[in-house]
């Protein structure tokens, strides 16, 4: 897949392309296209427990379920530490919140589904290892002679093995280069397409998307 460079991505240039790719899997899967959000006009909002609710990027909800939402980000420099922060915070406030709106009943549904589509700029800057601060406390030793790529990859992973969303693809790319890489095998592509294809397959077998017409009925 072609996904640019990070910039570009974050200018809007691609993410267009990757949303359209996204909505494609529930379009084969037979949901109605009314189902499938990928633009602000379509109203993109979900609620929220900690705020009354949140845009995300793409929205598939069919009936009283939320088949899927996903968040699809960038990172680019020269700020890569501001923006790194940012970026972490976003991915960890979004999560928290819609997890606890659905405890709250606010998705009473099938259990909503999280994605998370993040591509960073492919840089020098975000190459080489970061100094860690003084501190109160030590951190701890997984983070020690890190890059910015290295930390992004261990906080997808733990996105991932904690459950705050149910997949996580996580690629790089370069101006010079913009052919994505793929620094964590299992935060590829492939694996991020299997995971949203079991999400279909598993509302399929409860009996989603209904394509029988109850009108009348």
């Amino acid at each position: 897949m072609g996904a640019g460079t990070a910039g570009s991505v974050r200018g809007g240039k691609h993410f267009d392309t990757i949303a359209a790719l996204l909505a494609k899997f529930f379009l084969d899967a037979g949901y109605p296209p009314a189902d499938i959000r990928i633009s602000k006009k379509q109203h993109l909002e979900l609620p929220g427990h900690y705020r009354p609710q949140k845009q995300w990027d793409v929205v598939v909800a069919h009936g009283n379920t939320l088949v899927a939402a996903f968040e699809l980000k960038a990172l680019g420099g020269p700020s890569f530490g501001n923006n790194y922060n940012n970026r972490i915070e976003e991915a960890l406030g979004s999560a928290v919140d819609l997890q606890r709106a659905a405890l709250a009943d606010l998705y009473p549904g099938e259990k909503p589904w999280l994605g998370y589509f993040f591509i960073m700029e492919d840089h020098a800057k975000s190459r080489s290892p970061v100094r860690i601060a003084g501190g109160a406390f030590p951190v701890e030793n997984i983070w020690h002679n890190t890059s910015y790529q290295d930390r992004f990859g261990i906080f997808c992973e733990r996105l991932m093995a904690e459950g705050l969303y149910d997949s996580v693809c996580y690629l790089t790319s370069s101006a010079s280069d913009p052919r994505p890489t793929e620094p964590v095998p299992s935060l590829d592509w492939r694996h991020f397409a299997a995971a949203i294809n079991a999400r279909i397959s598993y509302l399929a077998e409860l009996g989603l998307p209904q394509t029988t017409n109850l009108q009348g009925l």
